[in-house]
């Protein structure tokens, strides 16, 4: 997993000593807001009210109304493959255009002063900027390599990777209404934990580098309208033939087995304190839409999952999966996708034993 989707300086971002025109500055805000709006804000208020007179979001996008997926197999792919992406395509293509934009749209010192530097405060600020973007950890991803393009610090790019699923507030109402508000309060507090625990492993592990000055001694010049436009386009092209082919795959290969990581549950099964490592994995690893964790674990407890084993699937299943791991294998070292997903899972088996003593 190589360092390739940062963009080239001629192409994409706007190099040191250019200055970018008013109208750049906010099509990136207006777009992002808008796109936000339309992907996100709107659909999760109908949603709300789905989940406060239904006590339901829908079926589990693993298991559909059942105990157990599907056979292992073609069908099984291709079948959660279409449901999926029928359900994130829409935040995908905004996230590749945002995280697009991030490298050209806006002044180039902007997210290196902000974010660029190693600390809590870029951490805060990182993790703030998740709150109200509410998207998937595979949607989130495009945004957090075209930061970390951008000079945001290995901390600030994690943080806002894994603040948007993690700490997303939609999550928090659905699962609240759906699962009960003692289930929101232990995901509150695995989360917070989560992303500024990771993100503090993060900068332990890759040097910082202090954001470059912009030289003095000469005006800057101006970029011109198709200069930007080809620009931006340059930049969207680089992530979406970087990330989106080996997305597709890793997402129809999950698919294809996810019968064998998510076995049938009875009440024995779903109790026994063997099964929260093999949850933790798998919960870690695979791959759901926004507030899928909350369809899948209502299922699965049904069908006798145990308190423990939703706690962990709870703190697992959002935060990251491996498509995004290979997806922020563009801008991170392994070592530190390596550190994020074990903190992943680990917070996971805590949760897990904490809703066990706390008889959730």
């Amino acid at each position: 997993m190589g360092q390739s989707v940062a963009v080239e300086r001629d192409e994409g971002i706007p190099a040191a000593g250019m200055r970018l025109m008013p109208w750049a500055i906010a099509l990136f805000f207006i777009m992002t807001v808008a796109g936000l709006y339309y992907v996100k804000w709107s659909p999760y208020v109908h949603k709300t009210f789905t989940a406060i007179a239904r006590h339901s979001i829908g079926p589990s996008i693993i298991t559909g109304s059942g105990a157990a997926p599907p056979a292992v197999g073609w069908p099984a792919a291709w079948s959660f493959t279409v449901a999926y992406f029928g359900a994130i395509w829409q935040a995908m293509v905004l996230g590749l255009l945002v995280g697009s934009a991030v490298q050209v749209l806006l002044p180039r010192e902007w997210p290196a002063r902000a974010l660029g530097k190693a600390g809590w405060l870029s951490t805060v600020l990182a993790g703030g900027a998740s709150v109200p973007s509410m998207m998937c950890t595979c949607c989130a991803a495009p945004v957090a390599v075209g930061l970390r393009a951008s000079r945001a610090s290995p901390g600030a790019t994690v943080a806002y990777w894994l603040g948007n699923p993690t700490l997303n507030p939609a999550t928090m109402i659905f699962m609240g209404f759906v699962l009960g508000w003692r289930w929101v309060a232990l995901r509150v507090a695995a989360g917070v934990v989560l992303v500024l625990g990771a993100a503090y492993l993060a900068e332990r592990a890759v040097a910082v580098t202090p954001p470059a000055a912009t030289p003095a001694g000469r005006a800057p010049e101006a970029y011109d309208a198709r200069s930007l436009v080809r620009r931006w386009g340059r930049a969207l092209w680089q992530l979406c033939s970087g990330l989106v082919p080996e997305y597709v795959i890793v997402v129809l290969a999950l698919g294809a087995v996810r019968g064998w990581m998510f076995p049938a549950v009875t009440p024995a099964i779903g109790h026994s304190a063997l099964v929260l490592p093999l949850l933790a994995v798998a919960g870690t690893v695979f791959v759901i839409p926004t507030a899928g964790e909350v369809p899948i674990v209502q299922t699965l407890m049904s069908f006798g999952l145990g308190p423990g084993g939703a706690a962990v699937l709870l703190t697992t299943l959002a935060p990251v999966s491996l498509p995004s791991l290979v997806m922020m294998g563009r801008v991170l070292p392994v070592r530190v996708l390596a550190l994020t997903a074990a903190s992943v899972a680990c917070l996971g088996l805590v949760a897990g034993v904490a809703a066990q003593l706390l008889r959730f």
